[in-house]
C-alpha cells in the first residue's frame, strides 16, 4: 500500500523507510561479529521465496538434560508464516492455506509492521493472564472474540537474505531487534533455565507444554527433526466410563470410550476417549464391561457419539452401549474446553484403588509460586480495547450479545455511498462505545428512525414495535395524545437492544429525555441551538453566551455537537423535575440568550416568524421529544457524531466534521465519558432562579 504510513517499532514511518530500517544494534564483546547487522551480512543473498513449509519438532515423553538446548512455551494454536514485502502481507498454514481473512487483525499487523521478512509462529487467543484459548481461536470470527496474538518464534528471511541457513540463536538476535513494540506481535521468548524446571512451571500453569531447540540449528523447510522437540505437559484425572462405542465399519472390540464425573449424584459427560489402548487391552476390558451393560445412559445427557469435529467432518457411523458406572479409569488431555469436555483425551490405564462415586472435576489450585513463574513465561494481555464485533469479509454473521443471538446481515450495504462506509461499520462503531453511549440509552424509550438503505434512501419512524421485535426486547406501553394509539416503544437496556436498533437500520439514536421508571420527570433539560441561515460561528457565540448565563444561575452545562448543524447544552436534572417545569426553566434561558442576542436568534415556534434566525429551541423538553444522544452517529453526509464537548473547544474553528464514524472511537478512549455529570447529581432550579434573579 504505496504512500500510507505503518507502524514500526511503535512510531509512525513509512513503508519503504521501516523496510529499509537496519536492525537495531546489540552491544557484542570487541572482535566478535554478533551484532544483528553483522549476522545478517553472513546469510546468502535471495530473492523471496512464494512458499515455505515450517519446520517441524519430533514429540518426545521429557524434556532434555544437556547444553545446548534453549526452551520456548508450546502455545496452543495455529502455526503460521507470515510473508511481508512492501506493506503487504500473507498469512499461511502449515498446510498452505491462506490465513489472511481469517484472522484478519494479524495480517494488518504485519502489513503495519512494514518490514520485508518471513516469519514463523503461532496465532493465539489471550485470556486476561496471557494464556492461550484454543477452544476460543476455533470459535474466533472477529475481535469481540478475543484478543488474538501473534507469537514469533524465528525469521526465515529478511531484506534479501535467506536466515535459515544461520543458527537458531542468530535468527532471534536479528528477530529480537526488529520486533514492533506495543503490537498483537509479540516475540515467544526462549529461556535457558534447566529444563526439568521450565517443564515444571509450564505443567503447574496449565501450558500446553514445551518446545526444546538447539541453540546452533539451522532451519529445515518442511522436515520433523529431532533438533526440535515438543514435550507435551498434559492434564491427567481419573474419569468414570459409563459405556463405549463401536464403529459399524470397524474389527476392533470398541472403538471408544465414553467417560465422565460425578456432580452429586449425576454422572457429568466429559468426553469420548478413541486413543491409548491396543486390542489386546481393549479385549481385557470388555470382558470387565459385559456384567456392567445396561440399557438406560447413566450421563445427565445422551452424548452425541456421532457429532462432527473439526478433525472429524465425516466420522464413522458409530453404535453406544451403555454400562454401569462403577469403572474408573486414567486420562490425559490437553485442557477442558468451556462446556466442559477435553480435549485430545488418550487412555492412561484402569484404577482399581479409586471408589467412582469419588470421581470429580478436579480444578488446580493457583499458589502464588506458580504465578511467579508464570510471569516470566507469559505476558498478560493488559488492557483490552473495543475493535472489531464484525469480520471484514461475511455479509451475514450471527452473534451472541447478552446472551441473544442477533443475525446481522447484509453488512456490505453501504449507509454513506459516498464516503464507502458500511452498515458493518456502523454496527462496529456502536458495539466499539457501547460502554459509553449506553448510560444515555438505558431503560428509555427510543424513537427510531430507520435508514434501511442507507442516508440516501427512502427513512421512516419505527415507535410502535408490538409483535415486530424478537420477544427479549423489553418494551414500553405508552399511549400518545398526538395520534390517539396505543404504543409499545423499544426500551434500550444494553448492547444487545442498542445493536439491534442499528441492526435494522436505527442509524442514529433517539431516547426519551426520562426514564421508564420516572415517565414524566426528564434527567436533563436542554437547550438546543438550531441555526438556520446563521453560521456555525454564530452557533457557538450563542453556546457561550448560554454557558455565561447559566454561570450567573450557579449552574454548570454540557454542550456537544448535534452531530447535523447545532450545538446542544444540557443540565443535569436527576428526574427531581417535571417536564414542564424543564421546559419552563428552558424557555427562560433561550429567552435571556434572544435578548442578548437579537440580531440572529428568536425563540418563535413558527419557522415563517424567525425570519432566518437561529431558533433557540426550548420545546424540546416537553414529552417524547428527543435528540439524538451523546455519541450517536447521524444520518448526514461525512458520518458524523454527536460529541461532547469540554467548553474550552466551544471556539471558533470548531467544526461539525471534527467528529465522524471514523476518528470518534479514538477520541472517546482519549478523553473518556466528559458527558458523565449529565447523569449525575441535578441542579436546584428554584436555587438557580433565585440566584440570577438577586444579581
Amino acid at each position: 500500500m504505496a504512500g500510507s504510513t505503518t507502524k514500526a517499532a511503535g512510531k509512525r514511518v513509512s513503508p519503504a523507510k521501516a523496510r529499509s530500517k537496519k536492525p537495531k544494534k546489540s552491544k557484542a564483546p570487541a572482535g566478535k561479529a554478533s551484532s544483528p547487522d553483522a549476522l545478517l551480512k553472513k546469510a546468502p543473498a535471495q530473492a523471496m521465496p512464494r512458499k515455505l513449509k515450517p519446520m517441524l519438532a519430533t514429540l518426545v515423553d521429557k524434556p532434555v538434560n544437556e547444553e545446548g538446548w534453549i526452551y520456548e512455551v508450546k502455545w496452543d494454536g495455529y502455526r503460521a508464516l507470515a510473508f511481508a514485502k512492501e506493506g503487504k502481507a500473507e498469512l499461511k498454514s502449515r498446510n498452505d492455506k491462506f490465513f489472511n481473512d481469517k484472522f484478519y487483525p494479524v495480517k494488518k499487523a504485519v502489513e503495519d509492521w512494514g518490514i520485508d521478512a518471513i516469519l514463523d509462529g503461532e496465532i493465539i487467543v489471550a485470556e486476561d493472564s496471557g494464556m492461550s484459548n484454543f477452544g476460543n481461536l476455533q470459535n474466533w470470527r472477529s475481535e469481540a472474540d478475543g484478543e488474538l496474538i501473534f507469537y514469533v518464534f524465528d525469521i526465515l528471511w529478511y531484506n534479501n537474505r535467506d536466515l535459515k541457513v544461520l543458527p537458531l540463536t542468530e535468527r532471534r538476535e536479528i528477530l529480537r531487534s526488529i520486533i514492533p513494540e506495543n503490537s498483537i506481535i509479540r516475540l515467544s521468548k526462549d529461556f535457558k533455565e534447566p529444563a526439568e524446571d521450565f517443564f515444571k512451571t509450564a505443567r503447574q500453569m496449565g501450558l500446553e507444554g514445551i518446545i526444546a531447540k538447539k541453540a546452533d540449528s539451522i532451519y529445515i523447510s518442511g522436515e520433523r527433526t529431532k533438533n526440535w522437540l515438543k514435550i507435551k505437559a498434559n492434564k491427567r484425572q481419573e474419569m468414570v466410563i459409563g459405556g463405549y462405542t463401536r464403529n459399524d465399519d470397524s474389527s476392533k472390540p470398541f472403538s471408544s470410550l465414553l467417560v465422565g464425573v460425578f456432580d452429586g449424584e449425576e454422572l457429568v459427560y466429559t468426553g469420548k476417549i478413541g486413543t491409548g489402548f491396543n486390542n489386546a487391552a481393549q479385549k481385557e476390558m470388555l470382558k470387565q464391561f459385559k456384567p456392567l451393560i445396561i440399557k438406560k445412559c447413566p450421563f445427565t445427557e445422551v452424548p452425541d457419539v456421532n457429532k462432527p469435529s473439526r478433525f472429524r467432518p465425516d466420522p464413522p457411523h458409530a453404535t453406544a452401549t451403555w454400562i454401569k458406572p462403577v469403572l474408573v479409569c486414567e486420562v490425559s488431555f490437553a485442557e477442558m474446553t468451556p462446556d466442559g469436555v477435553m480435549r485430545h483425551p488418550s487412555f492412561g490405564g484402569m484404577r482399581i484403588d479409586k471408589n467412582a462415586k469419588d470421581v470429580v472435576r478436579e480444578v488446580a489450585v493457583k499458589n502464588k509460586a506458580v504465578k511467579r513463574s508464570a510471569a516470566k513465561l507469559i505476558q498478560p494481555t493488559g488492557k483490552k480495547e473495543r475493535k472489531t464485533l464484525l469480520n471484514p469479509t461475511e455479509a451475514s454473521q450471527v452473534k451472541k450479545i447478552n446472551g441473544k443471538e442477533i443475525k446481522f446481515s447484509n453488512l456490505d450495504k453501504y449507509y454513506w455511498p459516498k464516503e464507502k462506509i458500511t452498515k458493518r461499520d456502523l454496527l462496529n462503531y456502536y458495539y466499539q462505545v457501547a460502554p459509553f453511549i449506553l448510560p444515555y440509552l438505558k431503560d428509555r424509550p427510543q424513537s427510531m428512525l430507520r435508514h434501511p438503505d442507507g442516508i440516501t434512501g427512502f427513512s421512516f419512524y419505527y415507535k410502535n414495535i408490538k409483535g415486530k421485535g424478537p420477544g427479549w426486547l423489553k418494551t414500553y406501553d405508552y399511549h400518545s395524545e398526538g395520534d390517539g394509539e396505543d404504543k409499545e416503544y423499544l426500551v434500550a437496556t444494553d448492547e444487545a437492544s442498542l445493536l439491534y436498533m442499528a441492526s435494522i437500520g436505527s442509524i442514529e439514536m433517539n431516547p426519551w429525555h426520562s426514564r421508564v421508571q420516572s415517565e414524566n420527570n426528564p434527567d436533563w433539560c436542554i437547550i438546543d441551538l438550531d441555526p438556520a441561515k446563521n453560521t456555525f460561528n454564530q452557533v457557538i457565540e450563542a453556546a457561550l453566551v448560554c454557558k455565561e448565563i447559566l454561570g450567573e444561575m450557579g449552574v454548570e452545562g454540557y454542550p456537544k455537537t448535534s452531530g447535523s448543524t447545532g450545538i446542544h447544552i444540557y443540565m443535569p436534572l436527576a428526574a427531581k423535575y417535571t417536564y414542564e417545569q424543564s421546559k419552563e426553566f428552558a424557555r427562560l434561558i433561550a429567552t435571556l440568550i434572544h435578548e442578548r442576542l437579537p440580531k440572529f436568534t428568536s425563540i418563535e415556534r413558527a419557522v415563517k416568524n424567525r425570519r432566518g434566525k437561529m431558533y433557540i429551541d426550548f420545546l424540546q423538553n416537553r414529552p417524547q421529544a428527543t435528540v439524538s444522544a451523546p455519541y450517536s452517529v447521524r444520518p448526514k453526509p461525512g458520518a458524523t457524531v454527536s460529541m461532547p464537548l469540554h467548553w474550552d473547544e466551544v471556539k471558533k474553528g470548531l467544526k461539525m466534521s471534527d467528529f465522524t464514524i471514523r476518528n470518534a472511537v479514538e477520541r472517546i478512549r482519549s478523553v473518556g465519558d466528559i458527558f458523565k455529570p449529565v447523569l449525575g447529581k441535578g441542579i436546584n432550579l428554584e436555587k438557580a432562579i433565585k440566584t440570577f434573579n438577586t444579581k
